[in-house]
């Protein structure tokens, strides 16, 4: 396993830089047009700093569909969207819109309104995604930022007595898709069990990133049911615990969206979370995904 150690933050080399974006969580990367083939020793870089920052910023960005899942294969095989009805591009399986706008009564993207609560995109299927490019085409005035969370850090800075208790345990995560939101509300008061239809799959709480070697915590209050083999009752008592303590301010960032944005975050060892926005301002932003490993 390669074990990747963090670049040095705001260094300069071969017209490449790195700015941080917070303290605990992200970099942006400057001197980089990704509408132009990358070469090998560029592109090594910024997969460097993606694994030592969890999320990686280049803004200024004039993409195609095309550049932008160009961009993404470097990292690996893309994976279809899930639970996608809306914005599924023609040409890719990988690419969707996210967007509130609505053209004859019908939405042109997906996730389209309000707020969203912390989660790992697909953690309620056997194989998550690895990551995603976010890439942005229309932004409203105000609202709609990206919140970021470190998992690593979340891990690292557990008290010893929640380790404890939820090492080696796996959780149970579940998404019932709905196409119009209703992502404001935790997965623990939406269900009390899996309703027909839902997705949902098990995960360890704690997983092991493939690349880096290091751990990250692995629930999150927007999907995560239930921790298994315990009483509902303990389990709700220490996920609550693990979110209140994952979603602390010292590990985030957020992220004000400017039109020619792209973000990529990894879904190993980040959450991530959306603030609310105008509803009667566009918002149109390009997803891409790429496929991820069952968590170990």
């Amino acid at each position: 396993m390669s074990l990747v150690e963090p670049p040095a933050r705001g260094v300069l080399a071969d017209g490449f830089a790195l700015r941080p974006l917070g303290p605990e969580i992200g970099v942006e990367i400057l001197g980089v047009d990704l509408s132009r083939p990358l070469d090998p020793a560029t592109f090594e870089k910024i997969r460097e700093a993606f694994h030592a920052h969890c999320v990686i910023l280049l803004r200024g960005q004039d993409l195609s569909e095309e550049n932008q899942v160009a961009f993404a294969r470097g990292f690996g095989p893309l994976a279809s969207a899930v639970n996608r009805n809306s914005g599924l591009s023609k040409a890719h399986s990988s690419s969707f819109l996210i967007s509130n706008v609505r053209e004859n009564g019908k939405l042109i993207g997906a996730l389209p309104d309000g707020e969203m609560l912390f989660h790992s995109d697909q953690c309620y299927v056997e194989r998550p995604c690895m990551a995603a490019l976010l890439y942005g085409i229309e932004i409203p005035s105000h609202g709609g930022e990206t919140i970021f969370a470190n998992m690593y850090r979340a891990f690292e800075t557990l008290p010893e007595d929640l380790a404890r208790a939820v090492e080696g345990r796996q959780a149970l995560n579940i998404f019932e898709y709905n196409e119009e939101g209703g992502y404001g509300q935790s997965a623990m008061e939406l269900y009390r069990d899996v309703p027909p239809g839902a997705k949902c799959f098990a995960h360890p709480i704690i997983r092991t990133h493939p690349a880096t070697g290091r751990k990250a915590l692995y629930v999150n209050r927007g999907m995560t049911l239930c921790i298994e083999g315990i009483s509902r009752a303990q389990s709700d008592a220490l996920l609550l615990r693990l979110f209140d303590h994952q979603e602390q301010t010292c590990f985030q960032y957020s992220h004000r969206w400017r039109v020619g944005d792209l973000i990529m975050w990894d879904n190993r060892c980040s959450l991530h979370a959306r603030t609310d926005f105008p509803a009667d301002e566009r918002r149109i932003l390009r997803r891409v995904t790429v496929l991820g490993e069952t968590p170990v």
